[in-house]
Formats: structure tokens, C-alpha cells, sequence
């Protein structure tokens, strides 16, 4: 893996709490908080407080597997905490070179995306990257059993 933590990312700033953003969810593993320009009704992230630059960086292990897996978790929790009526709720990461902030993290959106146009940032690429859902990045890095 990456460093623990990088004084120059942003996020790993947020993570060890040393912004004034505050945290809707914090353990040992990550924490959560609201996108600072947020695309839909409800849109917080979840980062590792571990430096983990990109979903590229994630392997087919098992402790990849369950930090996306508890990222994914923690996300599901504070939509259904937050916005239980919302339409839809949507879970997923940006890859490079889409990714704005190289620093893993989670985006859990509770829509209708605000305003509708911000939907096209959310969008697969196919093989050229792009977004993807959160549950075809734990298909892609789930560990391959040894029987």
C-alpha cells in the first residue's frame, strides 16, 4: 500500500481532523463527510484514513476487499440514516485520470442529482475508466478463493 498519510493530500488532512470539516462518521478504518460541491440531494464521501491514491492502487486481497467493503457499509448506513425517502442511492468511485483528489474515496450519493447535468460525472467509460459502481470494484478486487 501507499504511505500512511500524506501532509500535502487534502483528505489525509481531513482524515487526521486537522480541517474544519465536519466528520458524519468516524472509526478506525475511515471517515465520512459532505462533498464540498455536492452533485445530488445528499453526496458525502468516504475516504480510508490510509493513503490510498486511487481505486488502481487496490488489489485482489482480502484486506482491500473489506476496507471497500466497510467503506461501502458506512456510506449505505448514513444515506439510510439521512435521506431514507431519496429515489435512489448510488455508490461508486471516479478512476484516474477522472479522479479529482488522489486520495481513495468513496462517493455515496442519495438522488436525484442536483442540478440533473451533474449525472454525466458519474458515468462508466467502459475500458477508458471513468466511474464505477461500488459493487463492480468489490467484484474486481475480491480475493480469489484457494479451494
Amino acid at each position: 500500500m501507499a504511505a500512511a498519510l500524506s501532509s500535502s493530500c487534502i483528505f489525509c488532512r481531513i482524515a487526521r481532523s486537522s480541517t474544519s470539516t465536519t466528520l458524519l462518521h468516524q472509526d478506525d478504518r475511515v471517515v465520512a463527510f459532505q462533498d464540498i460541491n455536492p452533485s445530488a440531494f445528499r453526496h458525502y464521501l468516504v475516504i480510508p484514513i490510509e493513503h490510498i491514491p486511487t481505486v488502481k492502487d487496490l488489489q485482489r486481497r482480502s484486506e482491500d476487499f473489506a476496507l471497500v467493503s466497510h467503506m461501502l457499509n458506512v456510506g449505505q448506513s448514513l444515506l439510510q440514516r439521512d435521506a431514507p425517502n431519496a429515489e435512489h442511492h448510488r455508490f461508486g468511485f471516479h478512476q484516474p485520470p477522472f479522479n479529482s483528489v488522489n486520495h481513495l474515496h468513496l462517493h455515496c450519493f442519495a438522488l436525484p442529482f442536483t442540478p440533473r447535468w451533474k449525472a454525466i460525472k458519474y458515468l462508466s467509460l467502459g475500458p477508458f475508466g471513468g466511474y464505477i459502481e461500488a459493487g463492480k470494484l468489490l467484484e474486481r478486487i475480491k480475493p480469489v478463493s484457494s479451494f
